[in-house]
């Protein structure tokens, strides 16, 4: 893997954006196997141990994922590109901001200030621009983060409700606003800071279920998020090779861990045979 010359967001959103992430994912974490786990399963060996090994799992992957996604150079920078307009071919564009052509499927990122290999967005949440070469970790961190809140949203509705009466109509304020309820000073308990991290992982459930289903559909479509809009199928080439597309030859591993290697089918710049394989 190639790393970034510049890994640190440049805006101040992408800023903020991580800086959130890199804050509640520990936090659920915490909260999950070390405050309701015990709760929950105290007296029970077995489950215990099978669910802190399955928590661990989940954040093994959103680690390694959200890392390999920063670190990922996905920029032309890292192709060699044809400079004779000999084998310069339909797709191709002059990019008057780097001075160089762009290959097909990639496009200028302002924040990023480079050209990416097939660019599909810039996400604000690791401060870079998702393409060729980062997709599949990409992909990878977004599911597994689908997974963590889902799992614990699941496991936390037991712990909360055992532990917090429900009492109308307070009980709906302070999940409506637990962030302003906590900070603000009107409940700061440690009960009403365990309701904050539930209710961020039911907003971080359906969110991030949102996200996966809109990414995922665009994988298995064979596109990037501009040639959806665009209905620009012109790559696509059937689920299975789109899929191949973005998590490489291995992709029935690429789910295990971030850490596997898994080749893809080409260098990102030369889309001229896609089509060959179209099923």
């Amino acid at each position: 893997m190639i790393i970034r010359k510049r890994i640190w967001p440049r805006t101040i959103g992408d800023w903020l954006s991580m800086i959130f992430v890199l804050t509640i994912v520990p936090l659920i974490y915490w909260f999950g196997l070390w405050i309701v786990l015990p709760e929950l399963y105290q007296d029970q060996t077995l489950p215990y141990a099978v669910h802190f090994v399955l928590g661990n799992f989940i954040m093994l992957n959103i680690v390694g994922n959200f890392t390999y996604t920063v670190l990922c150079d996905t920029s032309i920078g890292r192709s060699v590109v044809p400079v004779s307009t000999a084998k310069v071919t339909d797709g191709w564009r002059l990019c008057a901001i780097c001075e160089c052509l762009s290959p097909p499927r990639s496009w200028h990122c302002n924040t990023c200030g480079v050209c990416i290999l097939k660019r599909d967005h810039h996400c604000v949440f690791t401060g870079c621009c998702i393409g060729y070469h980062n997709h599949r970790y990409f992909i990878m961190f977004l599911w597994y983060l689908f997974v963590g809140a889902a799992y614990a949203f699941c496991y936390s509705n037991f712990f909360i409700w055992s532990r917090i009466p429900f009492e109308f109509p307070m009980s709906i304020v302070k999940m409506v606003f637990p962030v302003a309820i906590f900070f603000l000073g009107f409940d700061n308990s440690t009960d009403q800071f365990y309701l904050l991290l539930y209710v961020v992982s039911v907003v971080g459930t359906l969110y991030t279920g949102v996200l996966c289903f809109y990414h995922f559909n665009l994988v298995f479509k064979g596109v990037v998020a501009n040639e959806s809009n665009k209905k620009d199928f012109t790559y696509a080439v059937g689920w299975k090779n789109n899929i191949r597309e973005v998590l490489g030859e291995r992709w029935y591993l690429t789910w295990l861990v971030p850490y596997i290697k898994s080749q893809l089918p080409h260098d990102g710049v030369s889309w001229r045979n896609l089509c060959s394989k179209k099923e």
